[in-house]
């Protein structure tokens, strides 16, 4: 118990504030270390696929090492409270999405409700529909032939005889 403790309290610096929206995620990532055995990814061996931006993902980039510059935190994005795991190593995957809790509670209430749950309580434990990524791929960079900045390769585009990145051929096209 100690060590949760210790944990929530890292997670809380981390993200700068203790919060329901926090508790969800620190809850949502000790359960998926629980359900597939997962420890501290230290490099793309976790991956989560967050189906929001909010407070939580703070937590699980704390506890499970996910983290955007690294290539293993991503979002799909549907205003749901809902995280999907993956261990690269054993192939096994679970998508945890968040109940729903009683109505009409404050922001205090809220909070306390969901320090006081297990996760188990919490989350319905369903499989994930959304294809594992591949890992993170590193890519050349050169230069815009507008603007003159360092972009991906991946990103420019040929138009007019240049290579283009994105913010100059939006510009070029009138978008």
């Amino acid at each position: 118990m100690d060590d949760e403790k210790a944990l929530w309290k890292k997670c809380a610096e981390f993200h700068g504030h203790e919060c329901g929206g926090l508790t969800i995620g620190y809850k949502a990532a000790l359960y998926a270390k629980e359900l597939l055995d997962l420890d501290f990814s230290e490099d793309e061996q976790v991956v989560c696929i967050s189906e929001n931006d909010a407070c939580g993902v703070d937590a699980i980039q704390v506890i499970l090492g996910c983290s955007v510059g690294k290539g293993n935190l991503l979002f799909h994005i549907c205003g749901k409270q809902a995280f999907s795991f993956y261990d690269r190593g054993s192939g096994r995957a679970v998508r945890l999405v968040l109940k729903e809790k009683p109505r009409e509670m404050t922001k205090a209430e809220s909070f306390a409700y969901y320090q006081a749950c297990e996760p188990r309580e919490m989350f319905d434990v369903k499989e994930t529909f959304l294809a594992l990524p591949q890992k993170a791929e590193i890519f050349g960079s050169a230069r815009c032939g507008c603007c003159g900045e360092m972009t991906g390769e991946k990103w420019l585009r040929e138009a007019d005889g240049k290579k283009l990145c994105p913010d100059c051929l939006a510009r070029l096209s009138g978008k």
